[in-house]
């Protein structure tokens, strides 16, 4: 299997594959290449020599819109080349049999069992029981197969790693037991409502559509049931940009209610105007009755509000700059989100902690790059990462200043992938 599986990695239809999802950089195929072998040697020692199949699903960036999309904002997100890969095989019964790097014993759940467990949340589980859930529940076919992964998109790294792992498994069970014939939305939708149910954790739609769709992508999350896309090709490399996520190694552990203030806080406006949704609410009606909400609303729940109109109208702005070629414009775009979250929107920190991380890299990251490049916070902030768009002469300088402040490997360069997940064609 594995002399079979080399051959097959060396040629031009694997080459081409593994370009596409990783890039055309020699050192990081030759990589990939290693990463590939490993992982099939690694089942074929769990499970015996077997028929097997990689599937990869893509960590996202968010780039525009933070903490917009709970209240049918608008967003700009990428799917990166960091992925979490696994290799399976049908089991032939209806056990799913899950081996992931990192954790000592597997992760082991019947697919015909699919009830939601309270004393699961929070658990990969948990993930996989709903999964198979939602599938079944849109009449689609459920499984056992035995699996071995690994993941590039760190739990934690803001990229994203649970929603990267709910639209692989999806993929998985929908590859294996349907052809691959499930519409990537409704894979994002399916996702999300596994992780707010089952996993117990809230969130929007972003991170699992980003995944799911692939690519550089505008989300129009008005009507949640149906959003809209608008997929952009724009090269930053070739422009003389890289995107760089820096982790800042804090923890995202106990910080799940700092989470819920924000969609919590911000549709208490929405209600105040009997709205579900901030996005239903008239901006200048708003600022209109600023006086009167405040009696009866936190200062935080109001700046939240500001941070939300001001922030979905950016998100449409940075789109057009794209469009138009405006690099400058949406470069600054990114800062003034940045800017928002930190004075607004306040996930930056949790207040009332000295240990404010996101604070300094974003501090460190504007001395470093002012006039130059841009920063912000990534994702939902709190603890984790930032991402910064860095001009090729600045990359080297500005990395060595990241893992010199928060430890080796924490800046991590990114590309976009053009894809979702996938069957990776070998």
């Amino acid at each position: 299997m594995g002399m079979d599986l080399a051959a097959r990695l060396d040629a031009p239809r694997a080459q081409q594959a593994l370009k596409t999802l990783y890039g055309a950089h020699e050192g990081v195929l030759l990589g990939q290449r290693e990463r590939y072998l490993a992982l099939e040697r690694e089942h074929a020692a769990l499970f015996g020599p077997k028929e097997t199949h990689f599937f990869s699903s893509p960590g996202r960036t968010e780039i525009g819109g933070n903490h917009t999309d709970h209240n049918h904002g608008r967003v700009l997100a990428a799917a990166v080349t960091l992925d979490m890969l696994a290799c399976v095989s049908v089991s032939g019964d209806s056990l799913i049999t899950l081996y992931s790097k990192g954790y000592d014993k597997p992760f082991v759940v019947d697919s015909r069992d699919t009830d939601y467990r309270p004393e699961e949340e929070g658990s990969t589980q948990a993930l996989i029981r709903g999964v198979c859930a939602q599938l079944r529940q849109r009449g689609l076919a459920v499984g056992g197969f035995n699996g071995v992964m690994v993941s590039d998109v760190l739990s934690g790294s803001g990229l994203s790693s649970s929603a990267a792992f709910e639209v692989l498994l999806a993929a998985i069970l929908d590859g294996l037991f349907n052809g691959g014939t499930l519409d990537p939305v409704e894979r994002a939708k399916l996702c999300q409502f596994v992780e707010n149910r089952y996993f117990g954790k809230p969130s929007g739609l972003m991170d699992q559509s980003a995944c799911s769709v692939g690519g550089l992508v505008g989300i129009d999350f008005e009507d949640v049931d149906a959003p809209r896309f608008e997929q952009l090709q724009y090269d930053f490399e070739a422009k003389g940009y890289s995107l760089v996520v820096v982790a800042t190694r804090s923890s995202h552990d106990d910080l799940t209610d700092e989470y819920a203030s924000i969609p919590k806080e911000m549709k208490q406006v929405a209600e105040a105007f009997g709205c579900q949704t901030l996005r239903q609410v008239d901006p200048a009606l708003f600022y209109q009755h600023l006086g009167q909400l405040r009696r009866s609303l936190s200062d935080r729940a109001l700046m939240r509000a500001m941070h939300f109109f001001g922030e979905n109208q950016r998100v449409s702005d940075q789109l057009q700059a794209l469009q138009q070629d405006r690099l400058a414009d949406f470069l600054s775009m990114v800062v003034d989100s940045g800017e928002s979250s930190w004075r607004l929107l306040q996930n930056l920190y949790v207040g009332g902690q000295t240990a404010q991380s996101l604070a300094l890299a974003c501090a460190l990251s504007e001395k470093l790059l002012k006039g130059r490049g841009a920063w912000r916070v990534h994702g939902g902030g709190f603890a984790g990462t930032i991402l910064a768009f860095v001009p090729e002469a600045q990359l080297a300088a500005y990395v060595q200043a990241m893992d010199g402040l928060f430890g080796a490997g924490a800046a991590t360069v990114l590309g976009i992938r053009p894809v979702g997940p996938v069957e990776v064609a070998l």
